[in-house]
């Protein structure tokens, strides 16, 4: 989980960096202020200079393509949040609990934590409004995973081949609990202990890869590579996102973890129908109950759990949001400001224009042909620097291209109506200007 906490060190730097900005930035205009032109102050400056036009100019185009690119790529990280959360995971997760206990770490043998876990569930079984509970070696949607190579019964594969499978001990009821279909087979069993004949259960990634189709019940397997299968797959699980929401079921087989000797913790799951709080606080009390010195970790619903995984990917779609929010801001005041001021530059240029018959259309496609002009080519440039931005940001992206012509365009949609809106105040003001004032001033 993220945790965001105050740094006094950190909010001094960004004052400092901000104060060193501004000065920078302030530093050009004051520096040209001690030089000014006689000539053009003396002519009252209604000309301007066309080096100093050309800069505001540009510095608004880069601030459109700034917006922009920008603007793109919030577009991308927000439709990819968006699928993220649309996924289908293969299991249901609202309604479960989880939690974590570790006995080993209080100095438990194999055989008391085996005792203890046993303990924990069948306790658990019986609090009010439950109706299952499972447990496993490693979390789901945690965000990690144990792999290993395998040998299959009747699967032959070059010296080469990848016959890596993922893998986790589980207990009686797991799948029931998660919600994740049995599609042939059977679920694990309290017989399933050690000294019980070794059983494992299977999904269908892990069917696919080694071609065992639905007649892979009664199949032989065995962690590591050319050693004789000596476990023997019980059941056939439907294909679920056990490690993260972002990546697609991998082959996976799931054993009892009471044949597992190394099984010192566990992850517990309890479906119930009751509220969070009142389910919380009753496994809190069953816990105490058994060994209150056995720490209880990560106790929160399995929902929770699921968020945290993409705690990364909702962070880095607010802040290009806000990012690009900002920059669009400061493009909407650049372009504003640009006009303005060119507009006072030709106020005399405009009195004239009007006194001979200039319409208002007339003056208003003036000024939204200079917007124009600079909403276009940032859009241009922009739209070149979104799409090396997407192909650096592919990786992070969750069934989204690094192109996306709808994106793009909602994106140069949104530029042009802040460019028709911070170009409409300045003509609106243009198209007001009264030529025998102007002339009389001149």
């Amino acid at each position: 989980m993220l945790r965001f906490e105050f740094d006094a060190t950190l909010l001094l730097f960004t004052i400092l960096l901000c104060a060193g900005m501004a000065l920078l930035v302030g530093a050009c205009p004051a520096m040209l202020a001690t030089r000014p032109d006689l000539a053009t102050t003396l002519r009252g400056g209604t000309a301007g200079t066309r080096s100093a036009t050309r800069l505001r100019t540009a510095l608004a185009t880069a601030q459109v393509a700034l917006s922009m690119a920008l603007l793109v790529t919030a577009g991308l990280f927000t439709k990819s949040l968006l699928n993220l959360n649309r996924v289908e995971l293969g299991m249901r997760v609202a309604g479960v609990t989880t939690f974590r206990v570790s006995p080993e770490l209080n100095g438990y043998s194999s055989d008391q934590s085996a005792l203890f876990f046993d303990r924990v569930q069948q306790r658990l079984t019986a609090v009010p409004g439950v109706t299952s509970v499972g447990v496993s070696t490693i979390p789901v949607l945690a965000g990690v995973g144990h792999g290993s190579n395998v040998t299959v019964e009747g699967f032959s594969a070059d010296p080469d081949a990848n016959t890596s499978s993922y893998s986790s001990s589980i207990g009686p009821d797991y799948f029931r609990t998660l919600g994740i279909p049995l599609l042939a087979g059977r679920e694990f069993t309290t017989a399933d202990v050690g000294g019980a004949p070794k059983v494992a259960i299977i999904n269908e990634a892990f069917a696919r890869k080694f071609n065992l189709g639905r007649a892979a019940i009664g199949k032989r397997m065995r962690p590591g590579a050319g050693r004789q299968p000596d476990i023997e797959i019980v059941g056939l699980i439907r294909d679920a996102r056990y490690s993260q929401p972002k990546d697609e079921p991998p082959p996976q087989f799931f054993v009892p973890y009471r044949q597992d000797e190394k099984a010192g913790t566990l992850n517990f799951y309890v479906r119930s129908t009751e509220r969070v709080p009142q389910l919380l606080a009753s496994l809190h009390g069953v816990l105490s109950q058994i060994d209150p010195t056995v720490p209880v970790e990560n106790l929160r619903p399995l929902a929770d759990q699921v968020d945290d995984t993409m705690a990364l990917d909702r962070l880095i779609g607010t802040l290009s949001s806000g990012f690009a929010l900002l920059a669009t801001l400061l493009a909407a005041i650049g372009l504003y400001g640009v006009l303005t001021y060119s507009l006072a530059q030709r106020t005399r240029e405009l009195g004239l224009r009007i006194a001979l018959g200039a319409t208002i259309a007339r003056v208003w496609r003036m000024v939204f042909r200079d917007v124009g002009r600079i909403a276009i080519v940032g859009c241009i440039l922009g739209a070149m620097a979104a799409l090396v931005l997407g192909r650096l940001a592919q990786s992070l992206l969750f069934n989204v291209p690094g192109y996306d012509a709808g994106v793009m365009l909602a994106a140069a949609v949104g530029i042009a109506l802040i460019a028709l809106g911070t170009g409409a105040i300045p003509a609106r003001r243009a198209s007001r200007i009264d030529p025998v004032q102007t002339l009389r001033c001149e």
